[in-house]
């Protein structure tokens, strides 16, 4: 087990280098590193309030960072805002998956449309294929979804943009086991279609390791831990989650 370096540029790759993160005079992110590869899911684990979802903020957009960098496919995106990241193909699906609770199945995917062409403002099959129950369920509003529907509906969202980089925070919470199964059949269909980045962020460690091609533990703001999921020493990994 390898504590993580400055990473390399490369094609088909989020590389986030040496960033740091404040909200107001509290660090959140200290020189916080790691890659996430098309074909690949990277998956992202800590305790609670160790600063996962201050990284996924900002990778997307929604915080800017103090310093570091951020590049996406060669081209730095930490100064973007982040409709301009969606707009390079960067969907995050957010804890607590923020549907539209009064539009109906329908109308949330469609939110999904503004930033594509006219041309391809349609829902993929795909979505459907992944997700049944929301075709049957397209008339239905959001907010009469069960969580584990809703988070198929915003996964579904996130995919009808198209992303070449797919953000997950923790998908699982709170979700049924049926339905996190799944999700987890997703993800694996998404990541070995093989044109999609996944980074993942979770608490569930099975979930998670059975997931990863490679993960990054995090801890007070820094990445403590990282490999690949054949370099993963599963007692060392539970002990940073548990301590």
């Amino acid at each position: 087990m390898k504590r993580s370096s400055k990473c390399i540029w490369g094609d088909d790759m989020l590389t986030v280098s040496n960033i740091d993160l404040h909200y107001g005079a509290a660090q959140a992110l200290y020189g916080v590193s790691l890659t996430a590869a098309k074909g690949e899911v990277t998956t992202l684990l800590g305790r609670n309030g160790v600063g996962k979802t201050s990284l996924l903020r900002a990778i997307v957009g929604r915080q800017p960072v103090s310093s570091g960098e951020i590049v996406w496919d060669r081209d730095p995106i930490h100064r973007l805002r982040a409709d301009k990241r969606a707009a390079l193909g960067i969907a995050s699906v957010p804890q607590g998956r923020e549907i539209f609770p009064l539009l109906t199945v329908k109308e949330n995917l469609e939110t999904g449309f503004a930033r594509l062409p006219k041309t391809e403002r349609h829902i993929p099959q795909e979505v459907f294929d992944l997700f049944p129950v929301l075709h049957d369920m397209l008339g239905r509003r959001g907010g009469d979804l069960s969580g584990g529907q809703q988070q198929q509906l915003a996964i579904g969202r996130a995919l009808v943009t198209r992303p070449g980089l797919l953000v997950l925070d923790e998908p699982t919470e709170g979700i049924q086991p049926s339905i996190i199964k799944d999700i987890g059949r997703a993800i694996d269909f998404l990541r070995q279609r093989g044109d999609m980045a996944i980074l993942l962020v979770e608490q569930f460690f099975e979930f998670a390791r059975d997931l990863a091609d490679r993960f990054h533990v995090m801890d007070r703001g820094e990445i403590v831990m990282s490999g690949r999921r054949d370099e993963m020493i599963e007692s060392d990994v539970r002990r940073r989650l548990s301590v």
